[in-house]
């Protein structure tokens, strides 16, 4: 009888050493060029109302070009990931989103910039679930969400880099600079994942065809492992398939599951993205310098990067408890920024305690997502979570505009925001018991034999 080697007691048992530090620090450059090109529109549009003429009212659609792409993204490359791997698509995603980025310099209309905004978007949306599902395959279950959230902190980083650039440079050579280094950044750091980045051994072990592939990458993580020519490899707790229908993302328990993240994710992403890019256009109203006005915009990620560490080694221990929290706190944080007649400081600190909350909350969400889904729809499963996240990142700027066309104050947008926080909170508070019911069955299932057949996810 061929011997079983159970993939997944393999990675929970493995110390951190340098083949994670390997997968962690590149999947967070990937994640720093992600994060700064999805938020780089929002730095120069105070630049543009007035180079093109604008309205500040168009800025929605502006805004909302981009994620729109990015709510097409995580489908097609989560497909993609789950039939072809999850390196080469990460690969081909991170020059996708380059190329179409770097054509935004020579963007000369409203029209040309919300086109190639959307192409961006589909491929800037696209790598983030990837990369989440990879670095959760690979993290052993007692540190997955601090591997995952350490893995995708680069996006708040990224976000306040691109605060920075514009705040340094844009006075300067103007807002091309901002797609000149997020455009030439994301194809440097794909081609350094062709050579460093390793292909998934989870989703490996479900291609018979790419097995010695899997073993060159086993060798690499467990150097001491003894792998028989006749040995069969198995997931011990979860499916082991090869094929996913869209069904199976509902089956069992995620019947509640996966409606209840994907409502988290629209509301958390609806309310970043009100917060993230009409800040610095309420402050510019006010009489704030531009690039103090995109000041705003670093800080609320860096609030958020700090937000993520306070979090990472909580949601490991406690699991989601951690993100109702944050929603709970966010609410009077983000309500507070559109008071009328506040002081720059004093918006600068509730803007950091907003990004605190927002960020951190979401990265929990996503921490915690990709480990309630069997690898075989991993990728599928966290980028439905992305796609119908990127619904509300795509309604809230819409939203946005449509209320300054009718003359709304922009103070009112934060209120607004405000008050969707609470429909956030309720689905979260409906998810942590889920959530832990979930998490708990799966701990089981590992501890069943190697050759037990586990028929669902």
């Amino acid at each position: 009888m061929a011997a079983s080697i159970d993939i997944a007691r393999i990675i929970d048992e493995q110390k951190v050493g340098s083949f994670h530090l390997t997968v962690v620090g590149v999947s967070f450059l990937l994640m720093l060029v992600d994060g700064y090109d999805n938020i780089s529109i929002a730095y120069i549009a105070p630049l543009l109302i007035k180079e093109w003429g604008m309205d500040k009212s168009v800025l929605g659609p502006l805004f909302s070009a981009g994620l729109l792409g990015g709510f097409f993204g995580p489908p097609i490359f989560g497909y993609l990931a789950d039939r072809y791997g999850r390196k080469n698509t990460v690969i081909w995603g991170a020059f996708f989103f380059g190329v179409f980025t770097l054509a935004q310099v020579w963007a000369n209309s409203l029209g040309a910039m919300m086109a190639l905004r959307f192409i961006a978007g589909i491929g800037i949306g696209g790598v983030l679930p990837i990369t989440v599902a990879l670095n959760a395959e690979f993290a052993p279950r007692r540190i997955r969400g601090t591997m995952v959230m350490l893995s995708f902190v680069g996006v708040a980083l990224g976000g306040a880099l691109g605060g920075l650039v514009a705040s340094m440079y844009m006075g300067t050579y103007g807002w091309q600079v901002i797609f000149w280094t997020g455009g030439i950044a994301p194809m440097l750091v794909g081609a350094l994942a062709m050579f460093a980045f390793p292909e998934s051994i989870k989703f490996l072990s479900l291609r018979p065809a790419r097995r010695a592939e899997l073993i060159k990458v086993l060798a690499k993580l467990s150097p001491g492992a003894s792998v028989p020519e006749d040995a069969q490899f198995v997931l011990s707790d979860e499916s082991n398939r090869a094929k996913f229908a869209f069904k199976d993302l509902f089956a069992g328990r995620l019947a509640s599951v996966t409606p209840l993240f994907w409502t988290a994710n629209v509301i958390s992403l609806m309310v970043f993205f009100f917060v993230n890019q009409w800040t610095p256009v309420l402050l510019a109203s006010t009489g704030i310098p531009v690039e103090r006005a995109a000041m705003a915009t670093s800080l609320f990620m860096i609030g958020g990067f700090v937000g993520v560490l306070a979090i990472m080694r909580p949601v490991d221990r406690f699991g989601f408890i951690a993100v109702p929290i944050l929603f709970a706190i966010g609410i009077p944080a983000v309500g507070l920024i559109g008071v009328p007649g506040l002081p720059e400081l004093a918006i600068m600190t509730l803007v950091s305690l907003a990004g605190f909350c927002l960020i951190a909350l979401q990265f929990g969400i996503i921490a915690t997502e990709s480990q309630v889904y069997p690898t075989y729809i991993r990728s599928w499963g966290v980028g439905s979570c992305f796609a119908f996240g990127r619904v509300g990142s795509v309604i809230g700027p819409l939203v946005g505009g449509a209320m300054l066309a009718k003359n709304v104050p922009v103070e009112n947008l934060f209120y607004v925001a405000s008050a969707l926080l609470v429909i956030g909170l309720v689905a979260a508070i409906a998810l942590t018991p889920l959530y832990r019911t979930r998490m708990r069955e799966m701990i089981q299932a590992a501890q069943r034999p190697p050759d037990t057949e586990i028929d669902g996810p």
